[in-house]
């Protein structure tokens, strides 16, 4: 059975982008994987820095992660739209996660694992300004973007109370998606 890693970018307990996610657990099931749902929060990890790395090595939390990402066949990354840009919580756990440590070859973890991308935003755009640099960003950690996207705009109205997206249109968004994510899976 193929396994899905799936993760928001933000913490916040109500946070648009952890219901994108949850939604998208509940797709990837109805699709037939194994997903898994985490909290970026849980994850007790400083901000990167090179003494403190030099110093200190990789954070257990972040080994932890990798271990995660390694045992999953694909993932599916959620962003609200911070400002147009991704959030400083999944950019910081994704720089940790990219660097090599002594004894393991966990730096190169995102090298040729395919993923999909969404984000969600209260505002019209639905968090399409956040997507190209997500897309950037995962690419240069060798991961490998499906086509396409979903964004869902006025997020705040989006969800019915099973937590599934209440627009069908959105839904079928977001199972194409997950249809190719499991589909770029050898």
């Amino acid at each position: 059975m193929k396994t899905i890693l799936i993760f928001a970018g933000s913490a916040r307990r109500d946070a648009l982008s952890k219901r994108l996610a949850a939604a998208a657990t509940l797709g990837t099931g109805a699709a037939g994987a194994k997903p898994t749902l985490i909290d970026l929060g849980d994850f007790d990890v400083p901000i990167y820095h090179g003494d403190l790395e030099a110093a200190s090595g990789i954070p257990r939390a972040v080994v932890e992660f990798r271990h995660l990402v390694a045992a999953h066949h694909g993932m599916i990354l959620v962003t609200p739209e911070y400002n147009g840009f991704v959030t400083p919580l999944m950019l910081n756990m994704l720089c940790w996660a990219s660097r090599p440590s002594p004894g393991d070859d966990f730096g190169a973890v995102f090298a040729g694992k395919p993923v999909a991308l969404m984000a969600s935003s209260p505002g019209r755009l639905g968090g399409v300004r956040a997507i190209p640099r997500l897309r950037d960003m995962v690419a240069e950690l060798g991961m490998l973007p499906v086509p396409g996207f979903v964004t869902i705009p006025a997020a705040e109205q989006a969800f019915a109370n099973d937590g599934h997206l209440a627009d069908p249109a959105l839904a079928d968004s977001l199972n194409g998606v997950i249809r190719r994510l499991l589909q770029a899976i050898r």
